[in-house]
């Protein structure tokens, strides 16, 4: 690619808004021009604006510290300077409906980190390695909105990235009924340890609206596109329990899995290691390579160990074994603030592309 793709970051100076500026920092096909967030930053340099609320693990980007930031409610200057933007903005769910179907009308494509358009029927949700044909109800979309180019898309919330994959993988086995718990990293919460005290050795066991996130978005995912909306998938059925635990990066999950054809371990691990989807087979920039390891350690995936597999991209499943209730049970692994934020994002931005629905303006 000779030119790179103008990006601008929507709310860049909260947690998943910083996530986004550093990991696109030397990608080779977007560069950030624009940051936009509320007013009270707007005027001030990144660096300014964010002073000591910095939160990633490696310096703030040089190319970022010295940009503007604008308000992002000036949704037409902030929308002329870019080719399309991604948003992290922390509004109400109305309000950020709102401004992100204001900036597709200006003909900006919007790449959402946010929940509020999840369940907007014909707005796709996308997991690129799971359900890429999603992308096929932006046309749809765009004759609602009334544009030829600007568009909403989003993808998922991260608790589910570190069990959906693997029931993805292993869809001709036909997994009926799943129970999942799910141990939720604090910055989950857009807190650190330092900001959130009462978190260091505690256990919260309520995340509000996480439960019923954890067991209605995969079935959106496994829907089909009909015609101008997208029918959720009836099964498998699931039932989640969310828990905030004291860990900075990395949402684990413990599942168990009943399926109506029965496969053997040999069959389950197999289907792991050889599941690809779009990124792999496209080489798209942020795809990691395989998308889902699976670790033979009785005592792995560790956050600690794993969190960063694929550059944060990637996801980790072990302790796989049969159960005395279900048919199999499995540990899951996944970076919440990379995968299942900011990167994820990043990754549907690149199929997008790959797929000519983000083009130069």
């Amino acid at each position: 690619m000779n030119e790179k793709l103008k990006v601008g970051v929507l709310g860049g100076t909260g947690m998943v808004g910083q996530r986004f500026v550093s990991l696109l920092e030397g990608h080779p096909w977007f560069e950030v021009t624009v940051i936009a967030a509320s007013a009270r930053s707007a005027g001030k340099t990144y660096e300014e604006a964010v002073g000591d609320r910095w939160k990633m693990d490696r310096p703030m980007p040089e190319a970022a510290k010295k940009i503007k930031v604008m308000d992002l409610h000036d949704v037409e200057q902030v929308a002329a300077g870019v080719d399309f933007v991604f948003s992290a903005v922390d509004m109400t769910k109305e309000e950020i409906k709102a401004i992100e179907e204001a900036y597709a009308k200006t003909e900006t494509p919007v790449v959402s980190n946010n929940s509020a358009h999840r369940w907007t029927p014909d707005v796709p949700m996308v997991i690129p390695e799971i359900n890429p044909q999603h992308f096929a109800v932006i046309e749809a979309q765009k004759k609602r909105l009334g544009t030829t180019r600007g568009f909403i898309a989003v993808k998922p919330n991260c608790s589910i990235q570190s069990y959906v994959p693997a029931l993805t993988a292993w869809k001709e086995f036909e997994p009926c009924e799943v129970v999942v718990t799910t141990y939720q990293a604090i910055s989950g919460a857009g807190k650190t340890f330092a900001e959130w005290p009462e978190m260091v050795e505690n256990i919260i066991p309520y995340i509000g609206g996480e439960e019923e996130k954890s067991e209605q978005e995969p079935l959106r995912l496994w829907g089909a596109v009909e015609g101008d909306h997208i029918e959720p998938a009836k099964e498998p059925k699931i039932t989640c329990q969310c828990v905030r635990v004291p860990v900075l990066n990395g949402h684990t999950a413990a599942a168990f899995v009943k399926f109506r054809k029965k496969p053997t371990k040999e069959q389950l691990i197999e289907k792991l290691r050889s599941f690809e989807g779009m990124p792999q087979k496209e080489n798209l920039p942020s795809a990691p390579k395989p998308f889902i390891q699976y670790m033979e350690e009785d005592n792995r995936p560790q956050v600690k160990a794993d969190v960063d597999y694929g550059n944060g991209m990637g996801v980790s499943i072990g302790r796989l074994r049969e159960d005395s209730i279900y048919d199999f049970k499995f540990i899951g692994l996944s970076h919440n603030t990379v995968r299942g934020a900011a990167g994820g994002a990043i990754l549907c931005a690149e199929a997008l592309k790959a797929q000519g629905y983000i083009q130069k303006k």
